[in-house]
Parts: structure tokens; sequence; C-alpha cells
């Protein structure tokens, strides 16, 4: 069958929509936005005020010095400049009320930000006190408590007769050190990298999906309210028109997706540039096999053209938006539920519900590519998933063109489920 027509119509869709502000404004808006994300909060740490001005009323004459050491050691990097302190032990007045009076009158006036007693009873219970105006400070309350608890820790230690340094030896913890295993051997590497890499690739199929799929929907039903397409398809067969208003849409969502992916990796270059200066000499950076970006190209171009032309179809068989979107409403639940199944997938890509629900066609373009993120599944079990997708798609478009076909002609009624089943059959 000739597709000429079909290419006129892709190519008309694709400029149509390049040469559009908004298509320019939506492109460059999202790299700028990520990358304020990531410079502006740094921007505005670099030079400002984070510390807390906190007194500790030390009635043991050994926890403060204690909890300033464990306040300085910190092993989170960043967590000084975003949650840091400025300690200052003072110790305990002949009279304590009017000492507390005068720390809360400090508090209000903003000389100091907080302040906290030790003595022995609230020791002993567990339980210190943390006054200030304000205490929403979450993180902030979170750091000083665990500093806390470490003091108090050596101070019950060391009373008890103990080597605190030994016993905090003994007892300390232990991490995995994890390694990748691969036909080349083992080579050290985290988890990170591949759950964050995957974490992207998987959320950023599915918002390109359900926005250019809307796209369709909404681009079908504009050409019918507005009766353009009774023009158009007197020259052009109703299924050129939709395979070409797919295609075209599909190649402006390549483009897209092209230059966010750029822009992407140029606003994290320099992150993962400053970061290789500090990871020691022993752990090797993952790596990524080239291949995923092309999983990535497959699995878009078939979820594509499976749920678009579902869109069309129902963007073809109703009147007005409304109408559409609740209908749309199931097919935008079949991208929502891999969401569900993520967690499931990242922690056990080999499990039987991994695998069955990545070769479910219309789950497919999400949660395969998730897999392959992670670890990548049998050539027999992405090729099984590809194919079924592939034919579900060819499907979804064989049935989605048969609705088109009468639905983009018909006006001021909504049709019934009889209807939809009786133009699929005599289309």
């Amino acid at each position: 069958m000739p597709l000429e027509n079909a290419l006129v119509v892709a190519r008309r869709e694709y400029l149509a929509r390049v040469r559009t502000k908004g298509f320019w404004l939506a492109t460059i808006a999202l790299p700028l936005l990520l990358a304020g994300m990531g410079v502006v909060p740094t921007l505005l740490m670099v030079g400002a005020d984070t510390g807390q001005r906190l007194v500790v009323v030390d009635e043991t004459g050994e926890i403060g010095d204690l909890l300033r050491r464990e306040l300085g050691a910190s092993e989170i990097p960043g967590l000084q400049e975003v949650a840091g302190f400025t300690l200052t032990v003072e110790a305990p007045a002949a009279d304590r009320q009017a000492q507390r009076a005068e720390l809360n009158r400090r508090v209000l006036d903003g000389e100091i930000d907080a302040w906290s007693w030790l003595d022995d009873a609230s020791i002993t219970e567990g339980r210190i006190g943390y006054n200030a105006e304000s205490v929403s400070n979450f993180l902030t309350q979170e750091r000083l408590e665990d500093a806390l608890s470490r003091a108090v820790r050596v101070y019950r230690l060391e009373r008890a007769g103990y080597d605190a340094e030994a016993v905090s030896e003994l007892t300390s913890g232990v991490r995995l050190k994890t390694s990748k295993i691969s036909e080349e051997g083992e080579k050290e590497e985290g988890a990170e990298a591949g759950i964050i890499l995957a974490y992207l690739l998987f959320f950023l199929l599915y918002m390109v999906l359900l926005i250019y799929g809307q796209q369709v929907m909404n681009g079908v039903l504009e050409e019918k309210t507005s009766r353009i397409v009774e023009v158009i398809v007197s020259t052009t067969r109703p299924f050129e028109l939709m395979l070409g208003k797919l295609t075209g849409v599909c190649c402006t969502a390549l483009t897209q997706l092209g230059i966010w992916l750029a822009a992407l990796a140029v606003v994290t270059l320099p992150g993962v540039v400053s970061a290789m200066a500090w990871i020691p000499e022993e752990v090797d950076l993952p790596t990524f096999a080239p291949g995923i970006f092309l999983h990535f190209l497959i699995c878009f171009l078939l979820g594509f053209f499976l749920f678009s032309s579902v869109y069309a179809a129902i963007g073809a068989a109703f009147n007005n938006v409304q109408e559409a979107q609740q209908f749309a409403s199931v097919a935008v639940f079949f991208l929502i539920a891999p969401v569900f199944f993520f967690w499931v997938v990242i922690n056990d890509p080999d499990s039987t519900v991994s695998v069955v629900t990545s070769l479910v066609p219309l789950f497919t373009p999400l949660l395969m590519m998730l897999r392959i993120a992670i670890k990548t599944p049998p050539a027999w079990q992405i090729v099984l998933g590809y194919l079924l997708t592939a034919l579900a798609t060819w499907a979804s478009i064989w049935a989605g063109a048969r609705i088109y076909r009468t639905g983009i002609l018909m006006y001021g009624k909504k049709p019934s489920a009889r209807e939809l089943w009786r133009w699929l059959r005599r289309a």
C-alpha cells in the first residue's frame, strides 16, 4: 500500500509541532529546571550562615566536650553545611530557674537559636530537652540527637568502668562490599548508580508515553471538532492519516527526548568529573553498555505506537475532551500499573513476578526497560517480550484504524460499546 500520503502527514505534524514556541519552551524549561534544582540550592548555601547557635548547660562536666567532638565528626558529606552547629558549653548557675529564663530570653532576642540542659535525670531517662523558638528543623534535630546519643553512650560506658573506644570497636557494624559478576570477572560496584539510571530511564519513558499519547488524542479531537479532517480525508485514506499523525508525533517526541538527554549529559558532567576526584582508586566506576540506549529506543517506539494508536482511536470516537478523558483513564491505568511493580523488579529482576509482568505487552515497554537497566535478562525473554508487544502494537493499530476510519466523521453522538464493536467489524 503506498504510504506517500502518510509521510506527507507525518512531515506536516512534525513541522507544525517543532515550530511552535510551546514546544521549545517546554524543551528548554525542563533542563533549566533540573539544573536549577541542582545548582541554585548549592549557590544559596555558599556563604550562608547555616550553623545553629546552640548552648548546652552541662551539669556532668563531661558530656559537653564529648558532644562537641561528635558534632565535628560528620560522616555524611555536606551535612555540616546543611545542619551545622556553633556549640557553646556552659556550667550550671546557682539559680537554675533564673538561668533557664535567661536562656529563653537569649533565644527570643536572637542571640542564640536553641539550648539544652544535660543532667543526670535527663540522661537516665533518655530524654534531653531541646528548646528553640522553632522546632520544625527536623534535619538539625536529627543530627543533634544522633550526636547526643553517641556522646551519652560514651559517658555511660566510662562511668560503668568500660573502655568506650574498645566497646565501640567491638560492637561496630559491618557494611556490604558489593561486586558485580560478569563474564570478565568480579568488579566492585555499588547499587546506587544502576538504580539511578533505571529510575531515570523508567520514568522518562513513562512521562513521554503519557504526555505524547494525550497529545495525539487532543490533536485528533481538535481536527475533528474544527472539521479540518473532512478536507484531509478527501485526499488521504484514514489509515494513512492516522499512521502519518502517529509517525509525526513520534518524531517530535524523539527530537525532544534527544535534546533532554543531551542537556542531562551536559548538566551532570561537571558533577561526575568532580565526584571522580574523591572516589578511591580501588573502586571501579559503574559502566553501562551502549546497547541499553538501543533498548530504550525500541521500548519507546513499541510503547508509543501501542498507546498512541489507542489514544488516536479514543480521540476519533468522541466529540470533546471531557468525554475522551473519561475513556482515556482506562489506557492511563496500563501506564500507571507498572509503577506498582517498580521496586519488585528493582529488588529481584529475575523473580517470577518480574519476568511475567515484563512479558505482558502493555507492561513490556516500561518493565522490560527497567529489567535491562538493572540486569540484562536472558535474550529469549527480551526477544519474546518485544515480539509479543510488536504483535499487540500491530493489533492496536489495526483496531484503532478501524475505529478512527469511522469515528473521525461522526459528530454529535457519544458512541456506545456496541457501536464501537460494530465499527471494528464492518469498517
